[in-house]
């Protein structure tokens, strides 16, 4: 096309200025001022787009002031020219891939009174030695609890027994956990002898003489049966004797309700004896461990020394303290509380967080009182509630006890 006009190459290199004209230009002051302006618009163009990056890594956007050094003024102008990002969570999760490594979060395990809504794990612990006799009745009244069976965990402890304590109580529960209709979550059976040689008989093992070994013995078994079974799912703990006649089949939410750290009914017995050609119905008093301490007590024990363990109901030492066996009317209202110092053994709810923080069973004499009296002594030290229902009766079996021996 260059050509139809009349141009050709040598005609266009011709007009180009010459070699010396171009070298001039290049050397002109004007030029290389022009060029070096342009240079430093470039590069500082550039230096703003990196340190712009730069600020976006490290989020740092606001005013020259802090907020508290701007005026009103300038804080309005700041906000009406310029808003701040907002970052939702910036940080990526740490995962942990491995299996070895478990979380256990303890801030979701609460004890409330809407346990059964909340789901709320319960775990019951039984101590025995020599109990064959007793474990069908057991079982029984188990069986009958309301409270969702999915969310009890059993689990007992077997020791220096005798007889076929741990073959009985296999077979129970292999036949209860077979049926689904009355299956509790789980259930574990424990078993650690201690070298305990103490008789079993009713009479001897009611004896004052008994009390402080037997006591101290029975403190040892519920703290390994606790530390074996206890898991951080566990919300309430119930301690239950396995020597229970009879019992509401709502207590583990009768108890609940109250929201107490430690709470315990009244134990009784029924004793019939024929009187006049007829069987009458006496309704006896049982456990005086549960009590309520008296001036007179505080001042023995300040004269005792401190490895002996008071044991009530006995003659040996008049502590005048006030025994929850003593009171209410299981035809009264159930729900009234009265304040404990001692409780005892047969029937305990406790908060599961109790004895998270230590608090357990002392098998020596703590501040002279030994297993369940000296964890009521323990956990109001550490300033945890414990209560009695004197209304609430749990029925014991009868023991038959000589009188003088509570």
């Amino acid at each position: 096309m260059l050509s139809s006009k009349g141009y050709s190459w040598k005609a266009a290199r011709a007009r180009l200025p010459p070699y010396r004209q171009v070298l001039h230009t290049v050397r002109n002051p004007k030029f290389l001022l022009s060029l070096g302006l342009c240079t430093a618009v470039l590069l500082l163009w550039r230096s703003m787009g990196s340190a712009a990056g730069e600020m976006q890594k490290f989020h740092c956007w606001g005013p020259s002031k802090p907020p508290m050094h701007m005026s009103a003024n300038e804080n309005a102008d700041w906000h009406r020219h310029l808003q701040t990002p907002v970052l939702f969570n910036p940080h990526k999760p740490v995962e942990v891939s491995n299996r070895d490594i478990q979380h256990v979060d303890l801030n979701a395990v609460k004890s409330t009174i809407d346990a059964v809504r909340n789901k709320e794990r319960v775990l019951i612990l039984t101590p025995l030695r020599d109990a064959s006799f007793y474990l069908a009745k057991h079982f029984d009244l188990l069986t009958q609890l309301t409270y969702p069976h999915d969310l009890i965990d059993l689990a007992f402890l077997v020791g220096d027994s005798t007889d076929d304590t741990t073959a009985a109580l296999a077979i129970e529960l292999d036949r209860m956990q077979n049926n689904p209709d009355v299956a509790f979550r789980s259930a574990m059976i424990v078993e650690k002898d201690f070298g305990i040689t103490l008789s079993q008989d009713v009479e001897y093992r009611h004896s004052f003489a008994a009390q402080g070994p037997r006591r101290k013995a029975l403190g040892k078994a519920r703290n390994y049966l606790l530390s074996a079974a206890m898991k951080p799912e566990h919300s309430w703990v119930y301690w239950r004797d396995i020597d229970i006649v009879d019992s509401p089949a709502k207590i583990i939410e009768d108890f609940i309700a109250h929201d107490r750290d430690v709470l315990v009914p009244n134990i009784w017995f029924h004793r019939y004896k024929e009187e006049k050609g007829k069987m009458v119905d006496i309704e006896g008093r049982f456990d005086y461990n549960s009590w309520q301490e008296s001036p007179s007590a505080l001042k023995l024990a300040a004269t005792l020394d401190k490895d002996v363990v008071l044991a009530e109901g006995y003659k040996e030492y008049q502590t005048n303290r006030i025994y929850m066996a003593k009171m209410g009317d299981w035809r009264a209202d159930k729900d009234v509380e009265i304040p404990l110092d001692g409780i005892g053994g047969v029937n305990i709810i406790v908060k599961a967080d109790v004895h998270r923080s230590g608090i357990n069973f002392p098998c020596y004499a703590f501040e002279n009182q030994a297993e369940t009296e000296g964890f009521a002594k323990m956990a109001k030290r550490a300033g945890y509630e414990v209560y009695g229902l004197p209304n609430y009766v749990v029925w014991h079996i009868d023991t038959e006890e000589k009188p003088g021996n509570g």
